[in-house]
Order: structure tokens, then C-alpha cells, then sequence
């Protein structure tokens, strides 16, 4: 994954230490697309690690003859690394519904083997047809849909799956109140000055964040599995407080 976290045209994240510019809400947009890889790699604890397992669990849950759908792809990190791992029988849309993503995206794929097997699709995952798929991947991506509409998504994507089919699911979590959860939660902040982020760009980035990202509780999240319809599930992944799971058929 290292080619990821230091692509040639990204540049330093320093989106947030304007402090005479207005906090707005966080966006998708080709500013953060440009600084994206070091955005995320100094703000996720454990994303290299992430990102490579995920590819492995689709090189182990992936069948022939059927798509795997990395649904909020952003610049492809989890698309790259599925394809390096899946059978050539196994088609890969990668969607976002961010242009100036999925533009850095196809950028990205240009020179990489294999790549005419991906289909990038610029789109709302809450109108998405999703049919024949065995790999469902949601890599910190449901936490920015409406907490009303998440249940909804989660039955239509149950419903796109072949029999045996799994989604895999990574999300920042709610913690609990108590030493616990505020441990977690000043734990992250330490991560992210120790990536070299200031106080003022942690506290700005956070006020922008939380315009959009609504996390939900680690119990939250499963019971949302079973009643979407998913018969079982197991969480195969922390860093801090960011939870994955993978829920099947």
C-alpha cells in the first residue's frame, strides 16, 4: 500500500491551518481529493494494515463470475488492493459520488495491470443498482449517509448480494461515556498530533467533520446488520475508534 500513501500529485494536508478561513462543512471535493492520501493516512490509525486485509478477505470471499463493489472508493486505495488480490474472474465497480474522487481515481488506474477490469462509476450509493455481487465494501463511508437512510442502504445492498456473498464494513464508532471511551477518543487526538497535525487544524477539521459525520455505536452497527438482513457477523478489526466488521449471508 505504500504507493497510496505517497502518490506522486498528492500534496501535505494543510487544509485546516487557515484560521481566517470559515469552518465549513467537510467536503469531498478536489482540494481534499489533492491532499487525500495524507489526509487519511495521518488521520486513520492502522489504514495501511486496513486497506491491505480488506484485500485479502476479498481474495478470500470473492467468486468467480461475480462483481466486488467498493461503494465510496474516494481515490481507490480498497479497489487497488482488491484487485492485486481477486481472481481475474471478478469484475470491480468502484463508486463514489464525489467527481473530483473518482477523477483522481481513473487518474490512478491508468498505468496500473489489470485495470480495464474496474468500472468507475460517479454516483449516490443511495440510488446504486447492485446486483451480482460476493464483495460489498463500505470503508468508512456509512458514516457520512443520513443515520435515517442507513438501515434502508444496508437492506438494498443485502438484497445485491449472490448467496454466500459478505459486505465488509469499516467505520469511525460513537464510544461509550466513561474512562473508556474518552481514553479512545484523546487517544486519536495524540495520534493525529504525533502525524504531525497542529491544534488548530485537529480542532477545525473535527468542527468540519462533525457537520457531516454521524457515528453511530459499535451495537448500533450490528443490530443494523441483522435487520438488514445479514444472518451473521464478526468484527475482525480495531484501531482506536475505528471498528470493521464482516457480515454475511
Amino acid at each position: 500500500m505504500s504507493e497510496f500513501l505517497s502518490e506522486s500529485g498528492s500534496e501535505p494536508d494543510t487544509l485546516f491551518d487557515q484560521p481566517q478561513a470559515p469552518v465549513r462543512p467537510f467536503e469531498f471535493d478536489a482540494a481534499v481529493a489533492q491532499v487525500f492520501p495524507d489526509m487519511v493516512r495521518r488521520s486513520v490509525p492502522g489504514y495501511r494494515e486496513l486497506v491491505e486485509l480488506i484485500g485479502l478477505l476479498a481474495r478470500r470471499l470473492a467468486q468467480p463470475d461475480t462483481a466486488c463493489y467498493d461503494l465510496g472508493c474516494s481515490l481507490g486505495a480498497v479497489t487497488r488492493s482488491i484487485l492485486r488480490q481477486v481472481d481475474a474472474r471478478v469484475r470491480i465497480i468502484a463508486v463514489d459520488n464525489a467527481p473530483a474522487m473518482i477523477a483522481g481515481l481513473r487518474a490512478r488506474l491508468a498505468d496500473v495491470p489489470g485495470a480495464e477490469r474496474v468500472e468507475t462509476r460517479c454516483a449516490d450509493l443511495c440510488d446504486l443498482p447492485v446486483t451480482g455481487a460476493s464483495v460489498l465494501v463500505l470503508n468508512l463511508t456509512l458514516q457520512f449517509i443520513a443515520p435515517e437512510s442507513r438501515l434502508e442502504l444496508l437492506c438494498r445492498l443485502r438484497a445485491g448480494l449472490v448467496p454466500g456473498g459478505v459486505l465488509i464494513l469499516t467505520e469511525k464508532v460513537q464510544v461509550a461515556p466513561g474512562l473508556g471511551g474518552h481514553l479512545l477518543t484523546t487517544l486519536h487526538e495524540d495520534f493525529k498530533r504525533a502525524q504531525g497535525y497542529s491544534e488548530l487544524a485537529i480542532s477545525r477539521k473535527r468542527a468540519a467533520l462533525e457537520q457531516v459525520l454521524v457515528p453511530d455505536t459499535i451495537e448500533t452497527h450490528e443490530q443494523r446488520l441483522l435487520a438488514a438482513g445479514f444472518v451473521g457477523h464478526t468484527r475482525w478489526y480495531q484501531s482506536l475508534n475505528f471498528v470493521a466488521w464482516v457480515a454475511w449471508t
